[in-house]
């Protein structure tokens, strides 16, 4: 119960860093602290593999959900080198959201409906929050387009994610010894 809470009070910390420093045109706060959580998670992983081969997930489902918003010209992400792709801080988010998945999050994979009702209805409202509370993400005319279009991408992107860390929490299980004695 304690691993859970700091994984999500850790993961919560991550976004504050990462949206208060993007509003103020900085990289490094979500950076910095996405790498310590990362670290940190890994560290204490029972199966870091999988951890690992969600994040790499994550970051592609980034490129694509964030690439495809920034690039219609419906989001506009601040502290962004190139205003087509998705900018590292929200990369580093991702990585980091990517390590609650088998953990505090890991209650979506216990209906199917979940991941896909979370990502539509609740990804959009983090990023209204950004973009209000932080200036970190803009929208352009009107809003609605943009939230519609990351609440899409996000419940596809977070069905694929959950779907697999279901799968290879329980693949990578499967084959370790449960510890009887022979």
């Amino acid at each position: 119960m304690r691993r859970t809470l700091l994984n999500l009070l850790g993961n919560q910390l991550v976004w504050l860093c990462a949206v208060a420093g993007a509003g103020r045109g900085l990289q490094w706060p979500a950076l910095l602290a996405s790498a310590l959580y990362i670290a940190s998670q890994l560290y204490g992983a029972a199966q870091p593999r999988t951890e690992l081969r969600l994040l790499l997930l994550a970051l592609a489902c980034a490129w694509l959900v964030d690439g495809i918003a920034a690039g219609s010209g419906r989001v506009a992400y601040a502290a962004a080198p190139f205003g087509w792709a998705p900018p590292p801080w929200i990369l580093a988010l991702w990585a980091a959201f990517a390590m609650t998945l088998t953990s505090s999050m890991a209650f979506l994979q216990r209906n199917s409906l979940l991941p896909a009702t979370f990502g539509l209805l609740l990804a959009p409202l983090a990023y209204l929050s950004a973009a209000r509370g932080f200036d970190a993400v803009h929208f352009a005319g009107p809003a609605w387009h943009g939230l519609l279009l990351l609440g899409i991408g996000w419940s596809v992107a977070l069905t694929l994610l959950v779907t697999n860390a279901r799968r290879w929490t329980r693949s990578s299980t499967q084959g370790q010894p449960t510890g009887a004695c022979t």
